[in-house]
């Protein structure tokens, strides 16, 4: 099955080609864990987790990547300001380990929630100091900086007369440096655009370690470049992230591995976009921030009712990756409304029963979904495409239609592979881990209330309704007995 991507640095789709097949590298970079996980969180998350189902679908043994950023972050740019995780934890006079470990947790649970698979490898920014001095040291060796009062810093002007900084984002350096050239000498930096590698602490700094040229911190950019060659070696395939961290994270990674070992690690770069709130960019500073956890609860200004962790992935896979995704509570509320339909087709796919032939046409269905899905993971198209084949489920479990046992049997694997697998969304929310016993558990307390039907025990017959309704099940009364859904 070919697979294409589109690679950031080209501008183009590619056809992907791992460097040691079937062996895949991948690295996204995580969360900076100094805050409640939000939509802006979910996003790069759910795309990676995509992708990262996809090509172990397609026979790859992948080793993905997801750091977290504990160090480093700094509140202004990437190279002033306070430490995001040092200012939470002065403000709430607690360890800063304590801020990570408490926001980490948060994370993984919003994950989990979301169905995201966990990574193979989760490494944090202030378990590597290590690697990441020997990383500045190379950087050093090799001429692309200079030390300036105890930090360290990349000489980009340097760098950029023998490689291109840039090449990434696009943009100009050159510009750039004639427009700063003015400032330069001003500060600890040669020049404006130069970034750190390694910043002196401050005495107040409560994050800091011993390092050849002061007690300190590493840059931000320094880590994922650091892990990346740590755990997948100098040339690895793919890195992925938000679009935000193009430029500058993403470009100084490109720069970093160049100046260190003479060549570029990464051979595809992959960036989701954004989500915007209402048509606004979403952020703290605007007001209409709303993390993960007040989704699940409807507990926002912003929202009108609570959405379950599978709504927001289903938004999320309905529109490609590389577009712009904007939130309101009339989208999600039509997300919540398609993902029901959809599910319920899946459930009543399940209770088919076959017939000698087929009235319903599934030919080719699998093969184009497979095609959507490897078109640079076409996940809108992967979904029209099963509400289509949903019209032909419906259609003969409302007695219109037939389908023999081979097309069933093709439709059910086809489902299962593509919105359980690879789509990740779960079909019960709250279920048992053995889908058949839950079912049947489910069949039986029925069973149950349909004999108090048939007796005119209509107080147990309406208790176990309400209740069930309660719990988020609709029951539906048929000729034939009933059916439910979540």
């Amino acid at each position: 099955m070919k697979l294409t991507i589109y690679n950031t640095l080209t501008r183009k789709k590619e056809e992907f080609k791992p460097l040691h097949k079937p062996n895949a590298g991948m690295y996204v970079c995580g969360p900076t864990v100094y805050g409640d996980p939000h939509l802006g969180h979910a996003r790069p998350a759910i795309t990676f987790d995509i992708l990262f189902r996809l090509l172990k679908h397609l026979g790859y043994k992948v080793r993905y990547v997801r750091n977290i950023t504990d160090v480093g972050h700094l509140e202004h740019d990437a190279d002033e300001g306070e430490d995001k995780i040092a200012k939470k934890a002065r403000l709430e006079q607690l360890e800063p380990m304590e801020i990570v470990q408490y926001y980490t947790l948060r994370y993984h649970k919003a994950m989990d929630m979301l169905n995201v698979l966990p990574p193979s490898i989760e490494p944090s920014a202030s378990g590597h100091i290590i690697e990441q001095i020997a990383l500045v040291k190379e950087i050093l060796k090799n001429g692309y900086a200079y030390e300036s009062k105890g930090s360290v810093y990349f000489d980009v002007e340097k760098y950029n007369k023998d490689h291109r900084y840039g090449i990434l984002s696009n943009r100009n350096i050159e510009d750039m440096l004639n427009t700063t050239r003015d400032l330069d000498g001003q500060e600890e930096k040669h020049n404006p655009v130069d970034f750190a590698l390694w910043k002196k602490a401050q005495p107040e700094h409560i994050m800091r370690w011993p390092s050849p040229w002061s007690d300190g911190f590493p840059g931000w950019h320094c880590e994922c470049t650091a892990m990346g060659k740590k755990y997948l070696g100098e040339h690895f395939d793919i890195h992925g992230g938000g679009m935000d961290l193009i430029f500058p994270h993403h470009e100084c990674e490109i720069a970093q591995a160049v100046a260190s070992q003479g060549s570029e690690m990464v051979r595809y770069w992959m960036h989701n976009n954004m989500i915007t709130v209402n048509g606004q960019k979403m952020g703290k500073s605007l007001g209409n921030f709303i993390t993960l956890e007040e989704f699940f609860t409807g507990n926002n200004k912003f929202l009108t009712q609570a959405y379950t962790p599978m709504t927001i992935r289903f938004f999320i896979l309905q529109a490609h990756y590389r577009s712009t995704v904007d939130f309101s509570n009339e989208a999600l509320q039509a997300a919540e409304k398609g993902l029901e339909r959809l599910l319920e087709s899946y459930s009543h796919l399940k209770k088919l029963a076959p017939s000698d032939s087929s009235s319903v046409n599934i030919k080719g269905l699998r093969e184009k979904c497979y095609e959507a899905i490897c078109d640079d993971l076409n996940t809108p198209i992967v979904i029209s495409l099963l509400f289509d084949a949903s019209k032909a489920i419906n259609t003969v479990h409302d007695g219109n239609g037939t389908i023999s046992a081979e097309d069933l049997e093709e439709l059910k694997d086809i489902f299962r592979l593509f919105i359980e697998d690879i789509l990740g969304l779960q079909t019960a929310a709250g279920a048992n881990d053995n889908e058949e016993a839950y079912g049947k558990a489910i069949d039986l307390l029925l069973s149950i209330r349909q004999q108090a039907k048939e007796n005119k025990d209509w107080a147990t017959s309406d208790k176990i309704r309400n209740e069930m309704a309660a719990f988020g099940f609709k029951v539906k009364d048929t000729k034939d007995g009933f059916e439910w859904s979540i």
